[in-house]
């Protein structure tokens, strides 16, 4: 395992919203606060070393977290997984625990679960909901040089199937790319915005 006082918060918040023409996601309401202050409040009490946010100019207050400007989002997640490495390096953390703020429901419990599963200074392990692996994810210092080598939106896609797996509900793991997404969540959920927007009233 390794401790969370060792590892830096990487929290990537820096995209284009496209398939969301309502605006930016991250800003949408959700449960009484924006979709990308959740993951923020889950994670508040954990202990991390440093804390990141990567963004591009999201109106959101992210408390606590050093931002990181994205000026290129066009490039792809890959340049803001670099930026934030960079800054991580910097702060000499031993791992970085990388997660998205458009995902709601990730819990400090599953975030515990990774640090406990990571055995080496190469470590990666990524969360899963049984069919496939992705974010949140940690990867171990000796993995750095390799994530501020990608490029695009899949670099790390083949090292992260390779890694470790920690499973956990599929709900948790949802992650927020359009409005239906977000409708479909507020209706999992019983969110008082799906019975008062007027999408649900439709």
């Amino acid at each position: 395992m390794i401790a969370a006082e060792d590892v830096a918060l990487i929290l990537l918040a820096a995209g284009r919203s496209s398939r969301f023409p309502d605006g930016n996601k991250l800003e949408a309401e959700f449960l009484g606060k924006p979709v990308g202050l959740h993951v923020v409040t889950a994670l508040k009490d954990v202990p991390f070393r440093t804390r990141f946010v990567v963004a591009d100019g999201c109106a959101l207050d992210f408390a606590g977290y050093r931002v990181i400007h994205n000026d290129a989002p066009d490039q792809g997640m890959a340049r803001s997984v670099r930026l934030g490495v960079e800054y991580a390096r910097g702060a000499g953390a031993k791992a970085v625990l990388i997660a998205l703020a458009d995902m709601p429901r990730v819990t400090a419990a599953h975030i515990y679960r990774l640090l406990d599963a990571a055995d080496a200074d190469d470590a990666v392990v990524a969360s899963s909901d049984g069919v496939r692996p992705g974010p949140p994810a940690l990867f171990g210092a000796g993995r750095f040089d390799f994530l501020l080598s990608l490029e695009g939106d899949a670099g790390a896609r083949d090292l992260v199937r390779a890694g470790k797996h920690v499973v956990t509900a599929p709900a948790e793991l949802i992650d927020i790319d359009t409005p239906e997404d977000l409708a479909e969540l507020r209706r999992l959920v019983h969110a008082p915005e799906a019975i008062t927007r007027p999408e649900a009233r439709r």
